[in-house]
């Protein structure tokens, strides 16, 4: 901001104008004299010697108004402001009414940076002479030194009513907008200066971030880079240009920006939450954790903090952590439905439904309409067994909206039930339940087996017989259905026994996610009866596809045909999810191909699988020896030897120890080194090792 001092000269001629007699009317002529010959000596630039005079002449005539003026503008021209204020105030005395005075009093203060002072002298001016349109500028300068500014901006336009293209008075209300974040004003008065003079204009920063801050982008985006590019120093203006850039998804440009500031100013923990969240959409996810980690130590109380790094953790399929810190989130925010939804989905995720129901139910209260809400609830309940309450729920959605998705899980609700009630032989329920399903479209042949074992039951054998057969025809695999269809046919020839029925159970619903719940409802896989486990849900012919795609993948590996054997074991993946091995060969294609935020993503999700699987652990520890991240990778290496203290004949001991000697824990280091030449029969590496060790001990 420019402010400049006002200009006693003009004053002190206006002071004239406004009453005062010429020289000769009041002072004796002695006085007269000496006054003509200061005005001589100022002439001649001997301001001390005018100063001088005027002392003398002012002792010959104690109340003349002129020569307190004409020496208190010398003493002000000369810096002895306190001797000037003196003058000034002797003419006030005489003079309460002159306005100029007030304002050469005023600037005095200005220039003594007591703001508070100078404000009260221009507005006694303002009252004595409001018609001085000029004193707005003044009155407005001394409100923005004391911050007010939003009195500076009413005083500023008051001023610019009258002299427009005053370029200072502008550049200062321009600035007061800034101050106050009134961002969309301050655009306005920057983009003013900017079209009167370009090649002169110095607010490229203000008005950048002015820009970002009223989402206008690509204009900021310009003006940032202009800022940046004569002055590389500008911190504020590279962070202005960072966010811009992530506003409109130039990631990579963004990200440079931010490691700039960074790398300058380590502990600039402000930005940390932005630039987190730029790691995050650029799936830099660990990196993104850290970042997140560091700005909640920075700031325990910014909810956003823990939501954000939740919301990696849940993408990460990571939902203990995930809802670690949704739960702090929701203690602070209690009454933020969109952390509730993000709670209930990580305990569904978990399977564990009674709590998912419970915050469904919270959800529920607030928002009683929401479609996907009550959806999930109902598969919560469902996964219980609590089929009664998920009927009524689906139904209740159908009522409102013929979905496809919850029409199926509907009817696999129903024919759930539908079993249980066979159980009991409660066969006239059972049966409702069943049709009912069948009217819906329920096509899997569990419903016709469950016909089969009412009519069985109630001896109506043509019935039986007709519904185990379209079982077997719709499920041709299930060994159940035939087994259980011969002995139906064999006990029809001999004496009637009692039937032994096979002991079912009822797979859990998969869980469908919030956001998509319509989405992946419709791709959920068919609950069957016999068959509890995931991976038991595949058929032989997918299994044997499985395995061709995996032995297929493994061939390209080997032949280092890497985008090639990870399609494969993607596809095998499709066939047979939650294969913590398939999961780890991924991983270990892309810490090949040093892409080693995917490589941790997929070792994380193969022990998510799997939590005691070693070799997963163990690689993930040697992407993070890459990352020079050595405090996760210890972590993950005492997972391995903690599951298997012979892993890999003591490797794990001495990639442990390299992670122990990377962190300056040298005496950690050397014990973890021993225990590989305990374990280990490598002589070559043992003799390193061994070098090593010394080297440590020294």
């Amino acid at each position: 901001m420019n402010i400049k001092k006002s200009i006693l000269t003009g004053f002190l001629v206006s002071s004239i104008g406004l009453g005062a007699l010429p020289a000769c009317a009041q002072m004796p002529p002695e006085a007269s004299i000496l006054y003509q010959e200061a005005c001589s000596a100022e002439h001649q630039q001997d301001l001390k010697g005018a100063i001088a005079i005027l002392e003398k002449a002012a002792a010959l005539a104690a109340d003349d108004t002129m020569i307190y003026t004409k020496l208190a503008g010398l003493y002000s021209e000369i810096g002895e402001t306190d001797k000037a204020l003196e003058f000034y105030k002797k003419v006030i005395a005489l003079k309460p009414d002159d306005a100029f005075i007030y304002i050469s009093i005023g600037s005095i203060y200005e220039t003594q940076a007591k703001y508070k002072e100078a404000l009260q002298a221009y507005e006694k001016a303002l009252d004595i002479f409001p018609e001085y349109r000029y004193n707005y500028y003044n009155i407005a300068n001394a409100q923005y030194q004391l911050k007010d500014y939003k009195s500076a901006i009413k005083n500023y336009n008051s001023f610019l009513e009258t002299y427009s293209q005053h370029t200072e008075s502008r550049e200062n209300l321009a600035a007061s907008y800034f101050a106050i974040k009134d961002y969309k004003n301050a655009v306005e008065q920057y983009k003013i200066l900017f079209d009167k003079n370009p090649d002169n204009f110095k607010y490229y920063a203000q008005y950048g971030l002015s820009l970002l801050n009223t989402d206008e982008y690509e204009k900021s985006v310009e003006m940032l880079e202009k800022a940046v590019e004569r002055n590389a120093d500008n911190n504020s203006a590279h962070l202005g240009l960072a966010q811009a850039y992530q506003e409109l998804g130039k990631n990579e440009m963004s990200y440079e920006q931010y490691q700039f500031v960074l790398n300058k100013v380590p502990n600039l923990n402000t930005v940390r939450l932005d630039y987190a969240n730029l790691l995050a959409n650029m799936e830099k996810n660990t990196e993104a954790i850290t970042q997140y980690n560091m700005y909640i130590q920075a700031y325990p109380n910014d909810v956003n903090g823990y939501k954000n790094i939740a919301n990696v953790y849940k993408t990460l399929g990571n939902y203990d952590k995930a809802l670690e810190n949704y739960l702090i989130a929701e203690q602070k925010i209690p009454e933020d439905i969109d952390v509730k939804k993000d709670i209930a989905y990580c305990y569904h995720n978990k399977k564990d439904y009674d709590n998912a129901v419970k915050y469904y139910d919270e959800i529920l209260k607030v928002q009683a309409d929401d479609f996907n809400v009550k959806f999930n609830k109902a598969l919560a309940l469902h996964a219980l067994h609590r089929y009664e309450d998920a009927i009524t729920l689906y139904k209740e959605l159908l009522a409102v909206k013929n979905d496809r998705a919850v029409k199926d899980n509907m009817t696999k609700a129903l024919v759930a039930r539908g079993h249980e009630l066979l159980e009991i032989e409660d066969y006239d329920t059972a049966m409702a339940d069943f049709k009912l399903a069948i009217k819906e479209g329920y096509m899997d042949g569990y419903v016709y087996y469950g016909l089969a074992k009412i009519y069985r039951a109630q001896e109506n054998n043509t019935k039986a017989a007709e519904n185990y057969e379209k079982a077997i025809s719709l499920d041709p695999d299930k060994t159940v259905y035939s087994a259980e269809y011969s002995d139906f046919i064999s006990s029809l020839y001999k004496p009637k026994t009692t039937v032994q029925e096979p002991v079912s159970a009822e797979t859990p619903l998969p869980v469908i996610s919030i956001e998509n719940a319509e989405k992946e409802a419709a791709e959920t896989v068919k609950p069957k009866a016999e068959e509890p486990k995931p991976q038991q849900l595949a058929s032989p012919v997918a299994i044997k596809q499985n395995e061709d795609l995996i032995l297929e993948g493994d061939k390209n590996l080997k032949n280092n045909n890497y985008d090639a054997a990870i399609k494969n074991y993607q596809d095998a993946l499709q066939l047979v999810p939650n294969d913590a091995e398939t999961l780890c060969k991924i991983g270990y294609i892309y810490k090949l191909k040093e892409d080693n935020v995917r490589a941790i993503n997929y070792y994380q999700k193969s022990i998510i699988v799997n939590p005691d699987y070693t070799d997963s652990w163990f690689n993930m520890g040697l992407v993070y020896i890459n990352e020079n991240n050595f405090v996760e990778a210890q972590k993950s290496f005492e997972k391995v030897i903690s599951l298997d203290t012979d892993y890999n004949s003591g490797y794990a001991y001495y990639a442990l120890g390299r992670a122990m000697e990377a962190q300056g824990k040298k005496e950690d280091a050397i014990k973890n080194y021993k225990l590989f030449i305990k374990h280990s029969d490598d002589k070559a590496t043992i003799e390193n090792v061994q070098a090593q060790i010394k080297q440590l001990q020294k």
